[in-house]
C-alpha cells in the first residue's frame, strides 16, 4: 500500500484571532498592574487600628464604675490621663475611687492636681475634702469642705463630704445637720444617701443607717462599699444571716479586689470567724503585697488568737507601709512582751502613749514589763 506524506493542516483564521486577542489582554493586564499597583497584588498590609481617645477611656472607666469594677475603672482613667494629663474631671473621678479603694496617697495627689487646674471649682474642693478625710486628715478635709460649700451652696456632694468629715471629727450631730442640707438639695443622690447612712451609723442608729444604705444601693447596686457597710450594720443589729449575704455579694462583684477582700476579712473577724478572716486577708495580701490595711487587720487577727510571732510580722509591715495606728503600736508592743521580749516591746508601747497618753493596753504592757 502506498503511503504518502501526511497532509499539513491549514490554520483556522478564528483560532489565530483568538490567540492575538489573548496576547493583547495579557499585555494590557501587565501594564495595569505595573502602573496602578492594585491592592490585590501588593504585599499584605494590616488594616490600621483607630487610635483610642481619652474620651473613650473615660467612658470605659464610667462603665466599669457602674459595674462595680473599681480597679478596672481606675486603670481606664489612668489610660485617659496618659493621653490628657490635664483633664481635671478624670483626675477628680479617679481620686474618689482611689480613696474608696484605700490608696490615700495617690488619691490626694490626683485631687490636688485637679484643684491646681481649676482652683475655684466647688466639686474639686469637695473631692479634696473627701480624699483627705479618708486619709485621716480630718481638719484639713473640713477646711476644703467649707470652701466647697462657699463656692457652690447648691452642691449636694459638698455638704455630704463635709458631713462625713464632721462625723469623723467626732461631731456626728454637726454631721447630721450638714447631711440634712444635702438631702434637701438632692434626696436621691448616691453620695448623699451613702453619707446619711454613715452618719446615722456613727450615731448608733443602725436601723436608720441600713435604710439609707439600701436606698443608695438602689442607685448603684454593684458598689461593694455599700454591701460591706450594710454587712457591718447587720452585724451590729445581730442579723448574722443578712450580714453574710452582703459579704458574699461583695465578693461576687469584686472577687480579686484587695480592698474588698480586706473588708470582708475584717467583717468575718467581727463575727469571730477567724479562719475565714485569715483566708480573705491573706488573699488580699497575695493580690497586692503593698496593701497596708490587710497587713494591719491580719496582724490583729493573729494577735487575738495569741499567735504573737505572726502578729508581730504583719503589724510591723502595716506600720512600715504607713499605718500609724495606736492600736497597732500597743498590740505590737504587747506581742513582744508576751513573748518575753520587753526590750523590743517597750518602744512600741511608749510610741502608743505618745499618740494617746490614756491608752490603757499600752499602760498594761509597761506594767507587764516592770515599768
Amino acid at each position: 500500500m502506498y503511503i504518502g506524506r501526511p497532509r499539513r493542516r491549514r490554520s483556522r483564521p478564528g483560532r489565530v484571532l483568538l490567540l492575538l486577542i489573548l496576547d493583547l489582554v495579557l499585555i494590557g493586564l501587565g501594564y495595569y498592574i505595573f502602573t496602578q499597583q492594585p491592592q490585590w497584588v501588593r504585599p499584605f498590609e494590616p488594616t490600621p487600628t483607630p487610635t483610642r481617645t481619652a474620651a473613650s477611656y473615660l467612658e470605659e472607666g464610667d462603665r466599669y464604675y457602674a459595674e462595680g469594677r473599681m480597679d478596672a475603672a481606675i486603670e481606664a482613667y489612668d489610660q485617659a490621663l496618659q493621653l490628657e494629663p490635664a483633664n481635671a474631671e478624670v483626675l477628680a473621678k479617679q481620686a474618689r475611687l482611689l480613696a474608696w479603694e484605700g490608696e490615700s496617697e495617690k488619691a490626694i495627689q490626683r485631687a490636688q492636681q485637679a484643684l491646681e487646674l481649676e482652683p475655684d471649682n466647688a466639686f474639686f474642693e469637695a473631692t479634696m475634702c473627701m480624699v483627705l478625710d479618708w486619709a485621716g486628715q480630718v481638719d484639713e478635709a473640713i477646711k476644703h469642705g467649707l470652701r466647697a460649700v462657699d463656692l457652690d451652696p447648691e452642691l449636694p456632694e459638698a455638704y455630704a463630704f463635709l458631713a462625713e468629715a464632721y462625723t469623723d471629727k467626732g461631731r456626728a450631730d454637726k454631721g447630721w445637720e450638714t447631711i440634712q442640707k444635702a438631702l434637701e438639695l438632692d434626696g436621691d443622690n448616691l453620695i448623699v444617701l451613702r453619707t446619711a447612712g454613715y452618719v446615722r451609723e456613727s450615731q448608733g442608729r443602725y436601723k436608720e443607717a441600713v435604710e439609707y444604705y439600701q436606698k443608695a444601693l438602689e442607685v448603684h447596686p454593684k458598689w461593694v462599699l455599700l454591701h460591706i457597710s450594710l454587712a457591718r450594720n447587720y452585724l451590729l443589729l445581730r442579723d448574722k444571716d443578712s450580714a453574710l449575704q452582703r459579704l458574699k455579694t461583695a465578693l461576687a462583684i469584686a472577687p480579686d479586689s484587695p480592698h474588698v477582700l480586706d473588708q470582708v476579712g475584717w467583717a468575718y473577724y467581727s463575727l469571730q470567724d477567724y479562719e475565714l478572716a485569715e483566708v480573705n486577708l491573706t488573699r488580699a495580701i497575695e493580690l497586692d503585697p503593698t496593701y497596708a490595711p490587710a497587713y494591719g487587720h491580719l496582724g490583729v487577727v493573729y494577735y487575738v488568737q495569741r499567735n504573737y510571732e505572726s502578729a508581730i510580722t504583719h503589724l510591723e509591715k502595716a506600720i512600715e507601709l504607713g499605718l500609724n495606728s495606736v492600736e497597732y503600736y500597743y498590740e505590737l508592743g504587747l506581742s513582744y512582751a508576751y513573748l518575753g521580749q520587753c526590750d523590743q516591746g517597750v518602744p512600741w508601747l511608749q510610741k502608743a502613749l505618745e499618740r494617746d497618753p490614756y491608752a490603757e493596753p499600752a499602760l498594761q504592757g509597761l506594767r507587764l514589763c516592770g515599768q
